[in-house]
């Protein structure tokens, strides 16, 4: 029953957020205009590029950006009274969970359609498409978790750049890991090679979900 209980105010809370989100559409219209004038600026500076490392660096760094400007109205736009209205309506787990799921899923979007249109004008060098892909998608909820996560922290200040300063450090190992996993994508390297990596990024992933589930209700109680 509480499994069930919890499911269902997760999706309650997701279905709400993407209610809002297609009455307002300023947070997608705004990290869509986002990434499209980044990667053309990138492109009116490079044209196109054939280097791999440089190539796939400039991509993450521009995906990595993208995901914190998604993740800076979390929590820190939301009044005194909805938190109390959320508070009263579902459970802290389920908050903080909808929120990383939702998040997730906007990320994934943008980042899809950041990388086609990077493809179209910068080159696509990609060998590995599949392995490209499940690159992003682990990228995309990584950063969606960590940096809800942390502006859950900074919302309770009211201090957008606290979010920064607190996800950056955290958020380091596993951009790493995530640009030596794509490169090797855009390589072709097989994929004996990439599992490592994979497992890596899915073990960071479940420790900020670990995190979010253990330390959240602490915060919400504040």
């Amino acid at each position: 029953m509480m499994q069930t209980s919890f499911w269902k105010e997760i999706s309650t809370l997701i279905r709400r957020d993407i209610k809002l989100e297609l009455r307002q559409k300023y947070a997608l219209n705004g990290l869509l205009l986002y990434v499209v004038s980044t990667v053309f600026v990138c492109y009116l500076s490079f044209k196109r590029l054939t280097d791999v490392p440089t190539w796939n660096a400039l991509l993450w760094i521009i995906l990595l950006f993208t995901a914190v400007q998604a993740a800076t109205k979390n929590f820190s736009t939301e009044t005194r009274g909805r938190l109390i209205y959320y508070y009263t309506l579902a459970s802290a787990r389920s908050v903080i969970f909808a929120r990383i799921i939702y998040n997730s899923l906007l990320m994934l979007v943008i980042s899809l359609a950041g990388y086609v249109i990077y493809m179209l004008l910068i080159g696509d060098l990609v060998q590995d498409k599949p392995y490209f892909m499940l690159g992003i998608l682990l990228g995309s909820l990584g950063f969606s978790g960590i940096l809800t996560l942390m502006a859950s922290i900074a919302g309770r200040t009211h201090n957008v750049t606290l979010m920064a300063i607190l996800s950056f450090p955290v958020i380091i190992p596993m951009l790493i890991v995530l640009i030596r996993f794509s490169k090797n994508a855009v390589d072709g390297i097989a994929h004996s090679v990439q599992n490592p990596y994979i497992i890596g990024l899915l073990s960071m992933n479940l420790i900020v979900l670990a995190l979010a589930w253990v330390l959240f209700p602490f915060l919400w109680k504040d």
